[in-house]
Formats: C-alpha cells, structure tokens, sequence
C-alpha cells in the first residue's frame, strides 16, 4: 500500500515542508498531501546498535523487532491481527546510528491506527514467547550467514576498518550475546533512547498541522526531555594498505575494500559524490564498472559509496570474482583509486555524473514513504528543508579544479584496506 504522489513540482521544495510543534515540545516536518487518503510516518532517534553494551551486542536490533510483538492490552497474535485489520504499516529496526520506525494508515482508520503506534512506543509487553521467538529469528539468520561469503567479507571488513569501536561490532549481536539478553536490557535501551531531544519526524499525506500536532501529543508526548545515550567516539578507518583473507572453499573470492571519506558536513562533500560517481557510484557509466567488467570481464558487478556514519565518514566499495583473477581484479582496482586521485576526472566525465546526480534526485521523492523517509534523513544530517531546493545546485557548481582536488583528498595514494572471502590467487 505505497502511495505514488510526489513532492508537488514547483519551484520550490522546501515551501511544501511544514514545521509542525506539538505541546509537548516534539517537532515534525509536515507535507501535506490529499491526492491519496493516506499518512506516511518515519520517525528516528539516535543511538541504534552504536549503544549496545559490550557483550549485549544485538540488543537494539532484538528491541526493534519487539516493538510490534504486543503492545497494552494486547498480546502477540492480537496486535498483529489489530494491524492486518486496519490495513496498516507498522515496522521498526535499528542501524549503526540510529532506531527507526514507520508508520502508515489510511485516512479512515488513522485514529486506531495512531493509537496501535503509540502503544507499541509507550506500552511495549516484552513477552517471555516473543523474546524467545525473536531471538530464534536473529539467531537463525546469524547461522545462515556463518558460512555466506557476503556476510563474512563484511564482518572481516567491518572488524579491521573499526577495530574496539561499537561500529566494529556485529550489528545484530552473535549467537552468545543474545542468549544473554534479557528483559531487563530491553526496558533499559526504551528508558535511554526514547527521548522527546533525540526525535525526528516526518510526516507526509492527508492531515493538517493541528490534527497531526494532536497525534504527536498523545504517542510521544510522555517520553521524557532528555535522552541518555552514551558518547560513542569519532573513528578513522583503521588498516589501510592492509589486506586479510579469509580462506573458504569456495569458486569465487568476494572483496570488500575502503578507506577513510568525507563527512556530510564537510565543505568539500558534494565534490567527493560526484567523483564517487565516477570512480564507482555510477553503476553503469563508473571506471571500476568499465575497467574491470566491462573491459576485462573480472567481475559481474564492482561499486563504489561514500558511508557516512554519524561518528565516521568512509570510502567503500566492493566486488566478486573467480579465485583465479582475484590477485588481477584487486590491482585494476587499486590502479583506478591511483589513477583518480593523480589526474581526476575527464570534463566529460565530471559532466556526465552530475546530470546523472542531479536528474535522479526526484526519484527519492516518488512515494510519500520516500519522501517522509528523506526528510528524517536531512534532520538526522542537522540540514532544513531549504537542502532540497539547494542540493542540485551545489551538486551542478562542482568545477573541475574542485573535484580533481578532491580526487586527490579522497584517494590519497589509491591503498585500501581489502578484506577477502574465498581462495584469492595472485594477490602477490
């Protein structure tokens, strides 16, 4: 049930966003939108897998799955059937940085609807059965993915990019720290992140600032002011220039590789998307797609992306390919991160990412979940909603000088940290 209508084309983008303040002091942003009798709502507060305890690793991806397990007055089976009922869309989950949630009804029943949302925020019942159940769930994938060459190159990267640090740590915990969570660690999490000071919210669809201002009152408005979210440090990829293999009898070697990047906030981010772009962002038009697919038939996909975590800004990429080019896939790679940074792109290169970057751009507003979805996002990146008549054009003034110097700041020296899953031949 996604409705398709997008951010009105006007001139401007930002005059649609309405900046809406409950009593209780909790802020959203508002588009308003009758074109379909439907409220879209994301919701974010900080903190996600970053805030679980050592040792209770998966703590907030178990919490996550809770939510909508049984809320108040009903259990399990009873809330989810409440759901199916109305016809709702009620989902949470937690990444590095952040725990989310959507929500989504029709106009008709948005009054149940809203009330099933808050009582899975305020009252959630932490069962005894579901805790077991979603436990079992997460444990269950966490085997499937013991011996997926995909999951291990990203743990063995993850693990010698942010060696001691939350971002290093398995993102839905391992088989031994779930079994230790309990009850009492689910409450505590709920008590630490729901806060009314670590909220973002955006709403998109048919209801007015006043309706909506009353909504937010009734599900957030008992949250206390203050989060209590431990600091989490700043970290650099730590390794570069290092490779680790992971032996696995397996046809194919599976790389990830990455360096430090650019922050969002840095004045030189938007330079460093457009090389991106070039380098690998671009599926089809990027040099690691040209050089090691298309030219050399290495690998069936190749790609490059800025990861901007809120404690951390890195350079990744990743690639498969037979064990037996792996040693030649990997130099084609580093080759290109050299090239890069010493001559950065060709003008037409340059001109063709940033039509691509620009043009593109109206697809993350195509449905009111996207649009809802990326308005959170800019609240997260501590922007306003003047970002989304600004961004293209700070995207289209990335002049050639500005992104061939990035190029250099983003490469350096083109050495990676390289983490590889299989039985890689020719590594040298």
């Amino acid at each position: 049930m996604t409705a398709h209508h997008s951010l009105p084309r006007q001139s401007s983008r930002a005059e649609t966003v309405q900046r809406v303040q409950a009593a209780c002091g909790v802020e959203a942003w508002l588009v308003e939108s009758y074109a379909v009798p439907l409220v879209a709502l994301e919701f974010a507060t900080g903190g996600g897998a970053s805030q679980d305890p050592q040792g209770r690793e998966g703590l907030s991806s178990l919490f996550a799955g809770l939510l909508d397990e049984g809320a108040g007055p009903y259990d399990s089976r009873a809330f989810h059937r409440k759901v199916e009922d109305l016809a709702i869309h009620l989902g949470f989950g937690a990444d590095r940085d952040q725990l989310s949630g959507h929500f989504q009804s029709l106009t008709r029943t948005l009054d149940e609807g809203f009330e099933l949302f808050r009582l899975a925020l305020n009252e959630p019942r932490f069962e005894a059965e579901a805790v077991t159940r979603m436990r079992g769930q997460l444990a269950a994938s966490i085997k499937r993915e013991a011996n997926d060459p995909d999951a291990m190159v990203a743990k063995a990267f993850r693990e010698a990019a942010f060696p001691g640090h939350p971002y290093g740590r398995p993102l839905r915990g391992d088989l031994d720290t779930l079994e230790r969570l309990e009850r009492s660690d689910l409450d505590a999490l709920r008590a630490k992140l729901f806060a009314r000071d670590n909220l973002k919210i955006a709403v998109v669809g048919a209801i007015n600032a006043a309706t909506l201002a009353q909504k937010l009152d009734a599900v957030f408005g008992a949250w206390p002011q203050a989060s209590q979210l431990a600091s989490t440090p700043q970290v650099a990829v730590a390794n570069v220039g290092e490779r680790r293999v992971i032996e696995l009898d397996v046809p194919q070697s599976t790389f990830r590789f990455g360096r430090g990047g650019i922050a969002k906030a840095d004045p030189d981010y938007f330079a460093a998307v457009v090389v991106n772009h070039v380098l690998g962002g671009g599926v089809f038009t990027s040099r690691l797609f040209n050089e090691v697919r298309e030219k050399r038939g290495l690998a069936y996909s190749v790609y490059s992306h800025l990861q901007d975590y809120r404690h951390s800004a890195a350079l990744f990429g990743g690639a498969a390919t037979k064990n037996e080019r792996a040693g030649e896939t990997l130099g084609v790679i580093e080759e290109e991160c050299r090239r890069l940074a010493a001559e950065g792109p060709m003008a037409e290169e340059l001109d063709k990412a940033k039509k691509f970057l620009v043009g593109s751009y109206a697809l993350r507003f195509d449905t009111s979940t996207k649009i809802a979805s990326q308005l959170v996002r800019l609240q997260l990146d501590g922007e306003d909603p003047g970002y989304l008549d600004t961004r293209n054009d700070k995207i289209d003034s990335v002049t050639l000088d500005h992104a061939r110097d990035v190029a250099k700041r983003l490469l350096g020296d083109g050495s990676l940290l390289v983490a590889i899953v299989g039985k890689p031949q020719g590594l040298g």
